[in-house]
């Protein structure tokens, strides 16, 4: 048994083909274990109610959550249940939205799915950004979330995850 960390990864199909590079990062240099459904052998062939029996007892199992945010995983009915039941048992310790949106476009142009600005989000930051206190923020990939009053905490993705 590997003493990896285990990731649920909750992600629309038809974006798989474009999301193995990230798949691949979170696996390789984040050292985790990734779970994706339709790499299950144990799913059954057609959808149904044991799908989500499974699904549930895997995400409670899971060490993280992650959504892949992409637009089509945003407006899938699976993925914002896997979202909601996610959210039930990894909220925010646990779990976080990696938007893949396309360049020059925005968090509040998820219209209709404004909820998914309470959860914590994977960021990547090129360097040029600083902490309050004038400090650089270091290049790489954090998890981040907004406290009630405003303030943006920052976690390194590596730390996140451990």
């Amino acid at each position: 048994m590997s003493s990896r960390r285990t990731i649920f990864l909750s992600h629309k199909h038809s974006d798989l083909e474009e999301l193995k590079d990230i798949i691949g990062f979170l696996h390789h240099h984040c050292n985790v274990d990734i779970y994706i459904d339709s790499m299950d052998a144990g799913m059954p062939k057609k959808t149904c109610g044991e799908t989500a029996q499974r699904i549930k007892k895997i995400i409670q199992n899971s060490d993280r959550f992650i959504l892949l945010a992409t637009d089509a995983a945003i407006e899938s009915k699976w993925c914002n249940w896997e979202l909601g039941f996610g959210d039930a048992h990894k909220y925010r310790e646990k779990i976080a939205l990696f938007p893949i949106k396309e360049e020059e476009s925005y968090d509040f142009q998820y219209k209709g799915n404004e909820y998914m600005q309470i959860y914590p989000f994977i960021a990547y930051y090129d360097g040029t950004e600083k902490y309050k206190n004038g400090t650089p923020v270091e290049r790489g990939y954090y998890v981040c979330y907004y406290e009630p009053d405003g303030s943006l905490i920052i976690t390194r993705l590596n730390d996140w995850l451990r």
